[in-house]
This record gives C-alpha cells, structure tokens and sequence, in this order.
C-alpha cells in the first residue's frame, strides 16, 4: 500500500517552505473583509487576539488557510493578526464609478460641426482652409459688386476664369485662379458640400499636403482638359469642380487600394457609393451650362496621376 501524504500541520507547513506561498494564497480563499476582533480590554475577543498574538506565523497561516475546519471566530482572529503583521495585503477598494455623461444639446452639436467646418485642427488642416478661401473670395466678390446669384461672364473674366483667349495666351496662372472663383451662391455652396464630404473621407488618410496637392493638380488637370476640348469656340469656365473630381479619383485610389480602414462589405459600398456620386453629376452635367470636360479631366488627374502619387511613402492603415 502507498504511505499516506503527511498531515498538514503548522510544524510541516514551516519545514517544508510553504509558507510564502500559503501567504500568497490567502487573498483568494480567505475573506479580506473578516471584521476584526473587538478588542476591548477584558473581552473574549481581546483575550482572542493576545493568544493569537502569541501564535507563530505557520500557525496562523495554517489556522487561517483551514478557517472552514474550525468556528468562525478563529479564523477572523488568525486574519486580524495576520493582517496586524503585514503579512496580508489590504483588499483593494473598488473604483469610483466614472461620472455621468452630460448629452449634448443641438446648439453644442451644431458648434461642433462648424467649427470643424471652418477652423483648421490637426486632423483636419487643408479642407477647412480650402473652404475658408473659397467663401472668403466669393464674400469679396458680392462686396465688390458682383451679382451673388447671377454674375456676369466680364465679372468672372475680372476675377481670374479660364478663358481661353486669356489663358492660353500669357495668363497661365487662370489655371488657378478659377478654382477659387464660383458663377453664383448655390455653385458655390454645392461644390463646398461635396469638397467638405470628401476632405472628411480622405485628408484624414493622407494627410493635408498631399490632399493639397491633388486638389490643387486635378484643378489644373481639369482646366486644360476644358481648354482642350473647347478649343475651336473657347470657354470662360469657373469653378472648383474639376478640383472636387480629383478627389473622386483619390477616394477611389484609396479604396481599391485597400488604403482605408473598412471591411469587403463596407468598401464595396462606399466604392459604389463614390460611383453614383460621380456618374450622377456627369449625367446631370450633360444638358445644361456644365463644363463636363473639366470635370472628367480633373477626374482623370486624380485617379490615374495625382491620386496614385500621392499614395507614395502612404503608411498601411493601422487596424483598431
């Protein structure tokens, strides 16, 4: 027959080095929160804890670590003295529970949305300075007299349109200037809207430079793309569209890239969302005073020039 395992006893428990680790042990099986003796002069509780002030420590880890084995009383006392000792560590206080969350109010909401509309931040520096300069030279333009609804082609010729007389004959900087110039109050605040989506979506990936700099290149690439195609009867053409497309065609580099952080389902949506938005303003560009030639050859710089060279050095997205 095999020999019995040797009773757990205080004398065993010193000898075999098992101390330290019965005392490790004892915050999880033995309550932290055992009210002390009463300690009162003549009490039980106080005759209590001067014989367990008597005990040595193997005896007191042992009587605390076998506490169900005996009253409740002599385990409460050998913790108490365990603890007198500082030979327990204290039971961790539970944490305040955090503050309420204060809702916000529309007002608050709304603050928000313009401020991050309009002043620059570290997250957001090139799209809200685009914005700024665009409602900045068209407050100029009202100011000075232009129609805010109707402008005359002379006032936008005043102004810095692409014109093709003008343009292409010493004045390249037009190629510029029109970005920043707009034929009235809603093309002004339709192309705001549309540069004010795509800022969000993309400058946050790649960064207020190179967002910059493809807006500024498909800008350009959209204007010449208009001199070209309108080059037997000229054009005087304004606006930022061609600029905003280029932003189309970086959005679309990113996504079929895998340069932003979503899932299959969500880029397969936000690709076909991006899809819509442009054919939608190519189509409703076809029949009325919309230079088409600007905007796809803005969307031409962005998605195959601009776009895919500003990618260059681009970090892999982190993934949350």
């Amino acid at each position: 027959m095999a020999d019995a395992p040797p009773a757990t006893t205080p004398a065993n428990i010193w000898q075999s080095g098992r101390l330290g680790k019965l005392a490790r042990s004892l915050p999880r099986q033995v309550s932290m929160d055992a009210p002390a003796p009463d300690n009162m002069p003549g009490s039980t509780a106080a005759l209590a804890a001067q014989l367990f002030a008597q005990k040595t420590e193997a005896e007191l880890l042992y009587l605390a670590q076998n506490a169900a084995r005996y009253p409740p009383a002599v385990g409460a006392a050998a913790v108490a003295e365990l603890r007198r000792r500082e030979l327990l560590p204290e039971a961790a206080r539970p944490a305040p529970p955090p503050p309420p969350e204060e809702s916000e109010t529309w007002a608050q909401l709304f603050g928000q949305l313009v401020r991050g509309l309009f002043l620059p931040s570290r997250r957001f520096l090139a799209t809200p300075l685009l914005l700024d300069l665009n409602l900045f030279i068209f407050g100029l333009m009202v100011l000075s007299g232009v129609s805010a609804s109707d402008p005359s082609g002379f006032q936008l010729v005043q102004w810095g349109s692409n014109v093709s007389a003008l343009t292409l004959h010493g004045e390249p900087w037009r190629l510029l200037t029109c970005l920043f110039v707009h034929a009235g109050l809603s093309h002004l605040l339709l192309n705001m809207f549309s540069l004010w989506l795509l800022g969000l979506l993309a400058e946050d990936r790649v960064g207020p430079l190179r967002l910059l700099l493809v807006y500024l290149a498909s800008g350009v690439g959209g204007g010449l793309a208009s001199l070209w195609w309108h080059r037997l009867d000229g054009i005087n053409s304004v606006g930022a569209s061609g600029a905003i497309f280029g932003l189309y065609g970086l959005l679309l580099v990113l996504l079929v890239g895998k340069k932003l952080v979503l899932d299959k389902s969500d880029r397969r949506a936000m690709l076909g969302l991006v899809l819509y938005l442009v054919l939608s303003n190519l189509i409703s560009g076809i029949n009325g005073n919309t230079d088409n030639a600007a905007h796809l050859g803005g969307l031409a710089t962005g998605l195959l020039v601009a776009g895919p060279l500003a990618l260059i050095g681009l970090k892999k997205p982190a993934l949350g």
